[in-house]
């Protein structure tokens, strides 16, 4: 038996559900109100609380994914290092996100990212493009790229352009 082998041989192992859990500094109520307003279908499950009804810890679900979110205070705050990727289906669906997530204090950076007024990391990322960076032909993925590389939230019209245009 190896090190990472846990349950014995005749035992099935069914693996549980891997929860991304979000660190806040005394504004964890906020956040999960906020996300919870943005996507639809979201909801807001258990929040545990101090005797003096401070929020402690508190769980979420967007688009079928929980979250644990917790007050943990100042000592940790969010990095480009972790983000979440929303899929879209349309450029007015990467407009509506990247508004809602940017307003408020969130700060649009490049390709399609974002921090929001949590700090925390978004990609906001069209379907479509995907699609387009699967080609199998090289130069038009490379000429996606270098335009996608020029953009803050990713805009199609541009995108379309480069991945239609003819190799010089």
């Amino acid at each position: 038996m190896t090190a990472a082998r846990v349950v014995a041989d005749d035992e099935e192992s069914t693996m549980r559900a891997i929860i991304p859990s979000l660190w806040f500094d005394g504004n964890l109520e906020e956040a999960v109100e906020f996300y919870t307003s943005v996507f639809p279908d979201a909801k807001v499950g258990d929040v545990f609380r101090q005797p003096d009804g401070t929020p402690v810890s508190a769980n979420f679900e967007i688009a079928g994914q929980r979250f644990d979110a917790i007050n943990g205070g100042p000592e940790f705050s969010f990095t480009e290092a972790v983000s979440f990727v929303i899929e879209c289906e349309s450029q007015d669906e990467v407009d509506h996100y990247w508004s809602v997530l940017t307003a408020d204090g969130g700060q649009e950076s490049q390709c399609g990212w974002l921090k929001d007024k949590f700090g925390l990391s978004w990609q906001v990322v069209p379907l479509e493009f995907l699609a387009m960076l699967q080609d199998p032909d090289a130069a038009k993925v490379q000429r996606v790229v270098d335009v996608m590389m020029t953009q803050t939230k990713l805009d199609l019209g541009p995108l379309r352009a480069a991945y239609r245009a003819n190799a010089e």
